[in-house]
């Protein structure tokens, strides 16, 4: 039995939620996000409250039930607070600033590094930090790492694009010969 699966997710009056077949779809405001099932689980919405059930006694539909449940309760929450992740950039002469839809990054290499900010994905920059925040936790998350990965830290100074959060272990450096 899936310990999550049981839990029921509940959501605000003008979350509206609807289902076409297996796919079921949360709007607020200007923002609708799709969750298909693929026919792993059953669902039922009533008032406020989805609830999920497995499909079948079978291996693969139990663990889809807790899987598509916390899916729906990410999207819920995404909906109603939404998700932000900084990312924090250490080194001489490394900036990031924001123009219209874009991120321009400048992280040592020999040009500009101009990352495209999708629909749903908004930033922030104040001084070394960048405030990425979206209601779908899926699009910030690799948003984030995409961005990190233009230039992870290093061990030796911790130069680089962090998660504001992570830890740098710092290796030590060549030592001289006496």
């Amino acid at each position: 039995m899936s310990r999550i699966g049981k839990k029921p997710v509940e959501f605000a009056a003008d979350i509206k939620v609807s289902s076409n077949g297996d796919i079921l779809t949360f709007a607020k405001g200007k923002n609708s996000v799709d969750l298909d099932t693929k026919g792993n689980v059953d669902f039922k919405i009533d008032g406020n409250v989805l609830t999920f059930a497995a499909k079948s006694e079978e291996k693969a539909h139990r663990a889809f039930w807790g899987t598509y449940r916390a899916l729906a309760a990410n999207v819920v929450t995404g909906l109603t607070t939404g998700y932000s992740k900084q990312l924090e950039i250490n080194g001489v002469g490394y900036r990031a600033a924001v123009k219209g839809k874009v991120l321009n990054l400048q992280l040592g290499h020999s040009h500009d590094i101009n990352f495209d900010l999708v629909d749903g994905l908004e930033a922030k920059v104040e001084k070394n930090v960048i405030t990425l925040s979206s209601h779908d936790k899926q699009l910030l998350g690799s948003a984030a790492a995409k961005i990190r990965s233009f230039r992870p830290p290093e061990p030796y100074k911790g130069k680089g694009v962090k998660y504001m959060e992570e830890h740098i272990v710092r290796k030590a450096g060549k030592t001289a010969k006496k």
